[in-house]
């Protein structure tokens, strides 16, 4: 059975990929499971900067779903590279960085402070987070994502995924023009914009007031737009892959995702309920993957039927 996936030069050992801001610094669930089994890690998104993030209540539950406000709380590039970086490759998967830009120009620092730097596979540009102040929402305007994206691949050889936001109206649009920018993948959905209330206190849950929705509610908006991604890509001859996020609790859901044009996902808001549910999707994919007569989890790729 192979699991294996080559997203160009990134060679994962499954699709199975823990998400931004869903799995700390990989530490807290160290102990959990063994996380070389992990198709790839992804750490919380670091800014050039220290964030404090957002003021709390900054989290909340809703039917089938999370709102998050966090704002990208974070210690900032140095003290990632100083600190986490070393904890993270200890663990054996291959290690995502995910970071956020609030300006074009700042790719370039970025660029300097990763060049030469081993033991990262690749590079998440987060130009998507819908809760922040100060520019870093540059996933809704086609032209400046591809900006954005064009400046971060002249400084960087790094493997380039873009993470895209639901919230635009033509998220294919968004896509090619990161693809345009050089990008090597594009990695869908980040959360969508929601909002949670407490009537009887007429307050808003949330201290941002908005925030971005992820979890199961969101996986058909997800599914649809990595399906749309994908037929965009192959009637404009764009090779890149993609790579699903939303919702995805299980085999089953990976199985959609790959079905619809994902070439692999990363796994998000299920950590937090279920810290070794990756495992599981992992352990359960053989399985599902013989029943069902297919030898290569590739083979399922853009396959559906319309």
């Amino acid at each position: 059975m192979n699991l294996k996936v080559q997203l160009g030069k990134l060679t994962l050992q499954n699709p199975v990929m823990v998400a931004s801001g869903t799995f700390g610094y990989a530490r807290e669930m160290a102990a959990m499971f063994d996380l070389s089994r992990l198709g790839a890690i992804i750490p919380k998104t670091v800014t050039m900067t220290p964030r404090e993030g957002n003021k709390t209540p900054r989290t909340v539950e809703t039917t089938a779903g999370l709102l998050n406000a966090i704002g990208l709380d974070n210690d900032g590039i140095d003290r990632f590279l100083i600190e986490k970086l070393s904890d993270l490759i200890q663990y054996g998967s291959p290690i995502i960085i995910s970071i956020a830009v609030k300006s074009v120009e700042e790719c370039d620092l970025f660029g300097e402070k990763l060049r030469g730097i081993s033991g990262i596979a690749a590079i998440e540009l987060n130009v998507s987070c819908p809760n922040v102040s100060g520019g870093t929402d540059f996933g809704t305007d086609p032209a400046l994502c591809e900006k954005i994206v064009r400046r971060m691949r002249s400084v960087t050889d790094h493997f380039l995924i873009v993470k895209l936001t639901p919230n635009v109206t033509k998220i294919a649009e968004v896509a090619a023009a990161a693809a345009r920018g050089g990008a090597d993948a594009v990695s869908a959905i980040n959360t969508c914009l929601g909002m949670s209330v407490d009537w009887r206190n007429r307050k808003p849950r949330l201290a941002n007031v908005v925030g971005g929705l992820s979890g199961p509610a969101i996986k058909p908006i997800a599914l649809r737009c990595v399906y749309q991604i994908y037929q965009a890509f192959r009637k404009n001859g764009v090779k890149i892959p993609i790579i699903g996020i939303g919702g995805i609790a299980s085999a089953e859901d990976l199985l959609e995702f790959l079905v619809v044009g994902a070439s692999a996902v990363q796994v998000g808001t299920a950590n937090f309920y279920n810290p070794t549910v990756a495992l599981q999707i992992i352990e359960q994919l053989p399985q599902i993957l013989e029943e069902n007569g297919i030898d290569d989890v590739n083979e399922l790729v853009g396959t559906l039927k319309t």
